[in-house]
């Protein structure tokens, strides 16, 4: 049985007082919510802060990660600092990272594959631009999204990979997908993994939908049978609102 997750992804926000207050908020929801998992990615500069108030049911998890271990790569930060800062996660690909940063399918490999490599579960995260919905060709991003993400790794655990599917149009707009498109985005990604592992794997990895998940679309979001959890934006950096969020039915 696949265990719902709840991401809460604090992109660049808050200070490190907001963070530890909101971090302390979170941690007691988590701790109430046994069936499920709770996890938030603060910025870099306030993990330290959120560890502290975290609590033994609240996960971390890196906003990005490096390949590398340590070197001269100036702006990064490496999966062995991330795990010393108390993460068991980290985002890769996001949409932002993609479209703001140019990282393509081959860098977000790379960084997929570093933080296997050092004990961090990845979240590859996936999705498709609205000129890309327009012309038909979603499920061609994903699957090229999917399959190049991926490129000679291997999975026998499907708890060491996440997949995140956010439709870039869909982020931060307050629009969301329908519960039938997330579906069969999802179901769509699930039958890419059953053919690139067996399908025992692919049956057990999980998939969040992400874009504008928030209080009054959860529920029926969270209904679908491929949608395993939500990588939640805006709508976490409230206590209140990602409660409601943690607390779906």
């Amino acid at each position: 049985m696949r265990v719902p997750l709840i991401a809460g992804n604090w992109k660049m926000h808050l200070t490190l007082t907001e963070a530890a207050e909101l971090a302390a908020a979170v941690a007691r929801v988590a701790e109430a919510s046994p069936d499920r998992e709770v996890l938030i990615a603060p910025p870099f500069t306030a993990l330290a802060a959120v560890k502290a108030v975290a609590g033994s049911r609240l996960l971390l998890a890196g906003q990005n990660v490096c390949w590398e271990e340590k070197g001269a790569f100036t702006g990064e930060i490496s999966p062995l600092m991330l795990r010393e800062a108390g993460c068991r996660m980290a985002l890769v690909g996001h949409s932002e990272r993609r479209h703001l940063f140019h990282e393509d399918n081959r860098m977000v490999n790379r960084r997929l594959r570093g933080a296997m490599a050092h004990g961090l579960i990845p979240i590859l995260c996936i999705g498709e631009t609205l000129a890309e919905r327009d012309s038909g060709r979603t499920l061609e991003t994903l699957e090229k999204q999917v399959r190049e993400g991926l490129d000679e790794v291997e999975l026998v655990d499907p708890a060491k990979l996440v997949v995140a599917y956010e439709p870039v149009w869909a982020i931060g707009t307050g629009k969301t997908a329908g519960p039938a498109q997330a579906q069969e985005a999802h179901h769509f990604v699930r039958r890419l993994l059953a053919g690139l592992y067996e399908k025992n794997i692919a049956a057990g990895v999980r998939i969040l939908y992400g874009g504008s998940v928030n209080a009054a679309n959860v529920d029926e979001i969270m209904a679908q049978a491929d949608v395993d959890g939500a990588l939640v934006g805006g709508a976490s950096l409230s206590a209140e609102s990602f409660e409601r969020i943690i607390r779906f039915n």
